[in-house]
């Protein structure tokens, strides 16, 4: 019996606008609960920072996939596997990429409540995005891709 799957991991919905809604709810809270962390002008110094690291973690990782000949948006199929460069120390260094941009707009913009929720985020990513890419590989790739989990972390 052939395989009925279809060639992609069924994500619940691109990763960019789970970390943009998440964010969203934050600002909107603190519009009526404003909670002040960081000192001026350390914040902007720190989540500047953070925004720069996780925008070089994206642009690195789009780009070795880009090299390899595969897909970066989740709605469309693999077509290989990167185990190099960043992928040699993450499998997921598009979302470290994303989380710490989104933590370096928590702390820039001294949002409590986006570093407040970026557990519940990274819950719905586990098992709303990651677990599901992850079974798709598997099925996929087979041996290939769980060799290369047992050499590379999840996150770090």
């Amino acid at each position: 019996m052939a395989d009925t799957k279809p060639d992609h991991p069924g994500v619940i919905t691109h990763p960019p606008f789970l970390y943009a809604g998440f964010a969203i709810a934050g600002v909107i809270i603190n519009m009526f609960v404003g909670v002040e962390l960081f000192a001026e002008p350390a914040q902007f110094w720190a989540g500047g920072g953070l925004i720069v690291v996780g925008a070089i973690l994206l642009y690195g990782g789009v780009t070795q996939f880009r090299r390899a000949g595969t897909n970066v948006p989740t709605h469309k199929p693999t077509m290989a596997i990167v185990t190099t460069g960043l992928y040699g120390l993450t499998r997921n260094p598009l979302y470290l990429g994303l989380s710490t941009i989104y933590v370096g707009i928590g702390i820039a913009i001294d949002n409590v409540f986006l570093l407040v929720f970026l557990a519940p985020l990274l819950l719905v990513m586990r098992y709303g995005v990651i677990g599901r890419e992850e079974a798709y590989l598997e099925r996929k790739f087979g041996e290939e891709y769980r060799a290369y989990c047992t050499r590379v972390r999840r996150w770090l």
